[in-house]
């Protein structure tokens, strides 16, 4: 069974850094050895100094976020083991006398000797493995392909992990742009219907964790601290939508087909809205999702959902001259410029997430959504009931 795990990094100017990976050993060994020049030396992280096992890549988000939120606040510090300060005193690691201490958490990190040897060794095959999607690095970017061209890129629920962890493998490598496109001749056609179909017997516990994980999806993509492209090949539809559209720049084919398409079939366009919003205001919004229609790229660039049009032959070789256009400027100020994009929005999206949650599961428990699902597998009119 995959775990992932939160953890922490310490330099030997006792910065310290936290992330989510789902090989906690591979990660070690790959700052040990400097595997990720551009990220590694810049940050001149190399020790593991703490770490956490998680079942569910939404509650390690979740987790890393709060010590995230404790490192900002200079309330998380390295402490010797038999010392009450918060100052760092030790002089060695990985010796089990140091230990982070939390400002709200008590939790003490208990040595692991199989994680200690085998950080001192080369693990083979670095790169992550995905089923869904390739990922390619070129250079100073990284092509993210949604890689399912016989279902249209369509949402499953691999499709959702495998990205959450790609893209958690170009956030810590040295790339600085992210390209996002698909296979074949889809971006992303909406949720795939097996995927669809078993959303009917899902508990209400289960519908909380989905809508968590797609809400930590969306908000990965759109608080991504590197510049994002979105190559859109072709449709987009729903979920597809949501993320071509969540990148800093959408190029899209002129063929290219959008649509928030929801409430066609019981659901609640609940977590798109809270980025749509942002985006074109409520009278565009109310219109793109009360009616749930398709739009083109056209209709799309008019509305400043995209920023290019462009030939599908000239798609891929745009985005890379674009890509190449954000090298030129500084990193750091592109990453802090996207910061400060990011804690802009920060405040209003953490207010609106719960409700928009708890929206997205519970108008899975209707009998409007359970026909609607229906109906669309049957591919038939639904009956609704308003209930």
């Amino acid at each position: 069974m995959r775990n992932f795990y939160v953890y922490i990094l310490s330099s030997k100017s006792r910065v310290l850094y936290t992330g989510i990976t789902d090989n906690i050993y591979r990660r070690t060994w790959e700052h040990k050895n400097d595997v990720n020049p551009g990220f590694t030396r810049d940050y001149k992280v190399h020790r593991l100094v703490y770490y956490e096992t998680f079942k569910y890549v939404n509650s390690a988000i979740a987790r890393e976020k709060t010590i995230k939120g404790w490192l900002r606040s200079k309330k998380v510090a390295l402490i010797g083991s038999t010392n009450p300060t918060w100052e760092d005193l030790g002089a060695s690691w990985f010796d089990g006398k140091q230990v982070p201490r939390f400002a709200q958490d008590d939790k003490v990190f208990v040595q692991d000797e199989r994680l200690k040897s085998s950080a001192r060794n080369p693990i083979p095959g670095l790169r992550m493995n995905y089923k869904t999607l390739q990922l390619d690095f070129d250079c100073a970017a990284a092509t993210l392909i949604l890689n399912r061209p016989e279902k249209r890129n369509a949402v499953s629920y691999e499709l959702i992990d495998d990205l959450i962890r790609a893209l958690e493998e170009v956030r810590n490598s040295s790339a600085g742009i992210l390209i996002l496109t698909g296979a074949g001749k889809a971006f992303c056609s909406g949720m795939d219907l097996d995927t669809l179909k078993s959303l009917i017997g899902r508990t209400a516990e289960q519908n909380l964790e989905d809508s968590r994980t797609m809400v930590g999806l969306f908000r990965s993509l759109y608080e991504f601290p590197k510049p994002t492209i979105a190559a859109v090949n072709g449709a987009a539809i729903a979920g597809g939508t949501g993320l071509a559209l969540l990148c800093d720049f959408t190029l899209a084919v002129p063929e290219a087909k959008f649509g928030y398409t929801e409430v066609r079939i019981g659901f609640v366009p609940a977590i798109v809205a809270t980025f749509l919003l942002r985006q074109v205001g409520e009278k565009i919004a109310r219109d793109l999702l009360l009616t749930g229609r398709i739009f083109d790229a056209a209709e799309a660039l008019k509305m400043g959902l995209i920023n290019e049009i462009v030939p599908p032959e000239k798609l891929l070789d745009r985005a890379r001259e674009l890509a190449a256009q954000l090298e030129e400027s500084s990193p750091l100020s592109l990453f802090c410029t996207k910061r400060l994009l990011t804690d802009h929005a920060r405040a209003e999206l953490d207010a609106q997430i719960e409700a928009v949650i708890r929206e997205n599961a519970g108008i899975r428990e209707s009998a409007d959504f359970r026909e609607g699902i229906t109906s669309f597998l049957e591919k038939r009119k639904p009956k609704w009931t308003g209930r």
